[in-house]
């Protein structure tokens, strides 16, 4: 799988699994610990349309801002040209390390938590996002986790389908199936993955 640069204003399909197939969350504090994580590195510099996190593998389905926003918002850049693809790799790096020394410290473990660096997958057409969010919504199900989707707590599935306080880009995704009913109805449908098989690597996993 080629690595590419992350670029500005790119959707991504972004997943990586343990090292070795290992669990990467032990427990449910582990979930949400991760997540707080993505929330102070990743979450103000993408808007994030979905995710799902499974007992050794994680995908998220989100689009790097754009360089001028980032640099509206952090306001920290002594040097426009250090706000580059390096930095944002930069970003998901110091966060993926962050979690995987919270996890060799608790667990006593060491080395390296995740296969490799995270994997990213630019999504290039616009018929893909909402195949990709489905796909991301059934990993649970796929994987035998629980027997319907929708019970799994770690995904943004709820999330996208209610009314509460989301970090999520909850409209823009919405409205890439129409509507709340759209979004329900997709998902209900949809069950053949073979369309986006090159956003997940030949691998569905």
């Amino acid at each position: 799988m080629t690595q590419s640069l992350l670029q500005f204003g790119i959707v991504y399909h972004i997943y990586n699994r343990g090292n070795n197939g290992e669990n990467i969350f032990v427990e449910k504090r582990n979930y949400n610990y991760f997540l707080n994580l993505y929330g102070k590195y990743i979450a103000p510099i993408v808007d994030t349309f979905a995710y799902c996190l499974l007992k050794n593998h994680f995908h998220f389905s989100l689009r790097i801002k754009e360089r001028s926003s980032i640099m509206d918002e952090h306001g920290s850049f002594k040097e426009p040209c250090s706000l580059n693809s390096d930095w944002l790799s930069q970003q998901f790096a110091t966060f993926f390390g962050t979690y995987t020394k919270a996890i060799n410290n608790v667990y006593a473990r060491t080395g390296t938590l995740f296969e490799g660096r995270f994997k990213r997958i630019p999504v290039t057409e616009d018929g893909y996002f909402c195949y990709l969010i489905a796909y991301i919504h059934q990993n649970p199900q796929r994987h035998g986790f629980v027997d319907d989707y929708r019970d799994w707590p770690y995904s943004s599935y709820r999330a996208l389908c209610g009314r509460g306080t989301t970090r999520l880009a909850r409209d823009e995704a919405l409205s890439w199936f129409g509507g709340v009913k759209g979004f329900l109805d997709f998902h209900d449908s949809v069950s053949d993955f073979q369309a986006i098989e090159v956003l997940v690597g030949g691998d569905f996993f």
